[in-house]
């Protein structure tokens, strides 16, 4: 199966800073185009989630702002410590990997209380994490606005918004070569998503339906394609611009095919060696006589080494130049 299309997302800079409240009420915000509503995790073939969710994003020097509006006739929640496992409420996630690389990223959580909880994962858990707890950002700032009641099910909500100021400072950790804060026309992976869990009115309270009975919903911005956020390659694109708003276009990636080609030696290289207890040498082992795309510069390569493998292809860039990708064993992408 292809991989969904990534969605993209222009982020323009902002000229006064935005006051964190979780109402979104600044004028700035006005400048800001809401994202396309959020989709099941595994797409366009699952239903459309019950709710509308979408979020927009600004930025200036120090930080990033990403707003969110969630559709919600019952708000409640019940995770008031930091850094509890956000997602057993519902809540609202940002996943950041600046470089792409898939492997030390970072991960946001909160709740319509406004509990938090960040970590980092030097790679993702298939890759064996492991993950990092607790790794908050100095500075960070987040506030949620209840559109309705908190926690009284004798009433119909509207929903719960938040604001959320990412530091550069504090992002910094996971940029790889990419610069925080970034540079007109610098893009970044980035994800969102959203956990729904069914839930119950007894004796006046609410009581979510937890598992095996029932599984959360997993509502994103942009599709996995499965029921795993943890697949730094399929989240979508941040695209920062400092022209005037709305006039800036989402500009494509080049170097996609190139990655989905590279994930998709990943995989069979992951299969084989579970079969076979060695990585494969040669593409041909892994089924592939030819594995080739236009916006390639010459066939990929591969070859063993000490740990794994290493996979490399050659990208012709729009300007004519050429930028060489490499991936390993481990999901690890390097672009030179």
């Amino acid at each position: 199966m292809l991989p969904l299309k990534p969605r993209g997302y222009v982020c323009y800079r902002t000229k006064s800073p935005i006051v964190i409240d979780g109402k979104m009420d600044d004028e700035e915000w006005s400048h800001a185009g809401w994202s396309d509503r959020f989709v099941d995790i595994e797409g366009p073939s699952r239903p459309q989630p019950r709710f509308k969710t979408r979020m927009k994003m600004l930025w200036d020097d120090k930080y990033l702002y990403v707003a969110a509006y969630l559709e919600e006739p019952h708000v409640w929640g019940t995770l008031t410590k930091k850094n509890s496992v956000i997602f057993y409420d519902n809540d609202f996630e940002v996943f950041i990997d600046p470089d792409g690389d898939h492997h030390n990223y970072y991960e946001f959580e909160i709740n319509p209380l406004n509990t938090i909880w960040e970590l980092t994962l030097g790679k993702p858990y298939r890759d064996g994490g492991p993950a990092k707890l607790g790794t908050n950002l100095k500075e960070l700032q987040s506030a949620v606005h209840i559109d309705g009641t908190f926690n009284d099910p004798s009433d119909t909500d509207k929903g719960w918004s938040v604001e959320i100021a990412f530091p550069w400072k504090g992002l910094a950790a996971y940029r790889g070569k990419q610069n925080s804060p970034p540079k007109n026309g610098d893009q970044w992976r980035i994800n969102f998503s959203r956990v729904e869990w069914v839930h119950d009115i007894i004796h006046g309270k609410y009581r979510k339906i937890g598992k095996p009975a029932r599984a959360e919903d997993n509502w994103v911005w942009s599709p996995q394609g499965l029921i795993n956020m943890h697949c730094p390659e399929r989240w979508g694109y941040l695209q920062f611009s400092t022209d005037k708003p709305g006039t800036t276009h989402f500009r494509p990636d080049p170097t996609l095919p190139a990655r989905d080609m590279l994930m998709g030696i990943y995989h069979l290289q992951k299969d084989f060696h579970g079969k076979n207890r060695r990585w494969a040498k040669t593409l041909h082992e892994l089924g592939l006589d030819f594995y080739h795309h236009p916006s390639l510069s010459e066939p990929l390569k591969m070859k063993l080494t000490r740990k794994g493998y290493r996979a490399t292809l050659k990208v012709k860039m729009p300007d004519g130049s050429e930028r060489t990708l490499s991936s390993t064993q481990d999901s690890r992408i390097v672009v030179e």
